[in-house]
């Protein structure tokens, strides 16, 4: 390995520490509280280290997020079954779940840490959406599902399987209400939010 590329990858390394620990201290302290010398005194860099990196605390933030939500597309962006929108719906949802369960500081950071009320969503969190989004309007097309407000019942779906993920990384098993999270729970949570927008319901 020549010098440049040891330093081109000494230098990744250094960036990979710099957002596994902005990425930590925003879920445990607050997007507000940390500061760029916070980022630094926990990775035992000068604060000047940091801003080789990133010019700002939103630089950072805007490139954690790029890369959280980039590795979520890519776990999203599933071949749609042919003739069939609803598998599909079913399989985004199921691979969302995975990608949650999978990886849960990096979902409490993208859906459970409060950034700022104006940051704005990135590229590919967008079109993770995007790809929910076209699965219920084919669906709807195809008169596989009622009609609807595409985005709202979009954000439906999407709101209860972020629902059932958040629980299930928070949450230990004795601590669910009456019993623990039935080992299917995801499924069922799919099956029930499909279920409510389908046209021809199995009774």
């Amino acid at each position: 390995m020549g010098i440049t590329e040891r330093r081109e990858r000494e230098r990744e390394d250094v960036r990979r520490k710099i957002l596994d620990a902005a990425r930590d201290l925003f879920m445990a302290e607050g997007y507000e509280r940390v500061t760029m010398r916070r980022i630094a005194d926990a990775i035992e860099y000068s604060p000047t280290t940091i801003y080789n990196h990133f010019k700002d605390k939103d630089d950072l933030v805007n490139a954690l997020c790029h890369e959280e939500f980039s590795q979520l597309l890519g776990a999203l962006d599933l071949r749609a079954p042919a003739g069939d929108p609803v598998q599909w719906i079913r399989q985004i949802g199921a691979a969302y779940a995975s990608f949650g369960l999978s990886n849960p500081n990096h979902y409490r950071f993208m859906f459970m840490t409060p950034i700022r009320a104006d940051h704005e969503v990135s590229a590919p969190g967008r079109q993770s959406f995007e790809l929910l989004r076209t699965a219920v309007a084919r669906a709807i097309k195809t008169g596989a599902f009622v009609k609807g407000d595409v985005d709202t019942m979009a954000q439906v779906l999407w709101a209860s399987i972020h629902g059932a993920v958040a629980l299930l990384i928070t949450y230990q098993a004795h601590q669910f209400p009456g019993a623990p999270a039935a080992p299917d729970l995801v499924d069922q949570v799919l099956d029930n939010g499909l279920r409510g927008f389908l046209k021809h319901r199995s009774r």
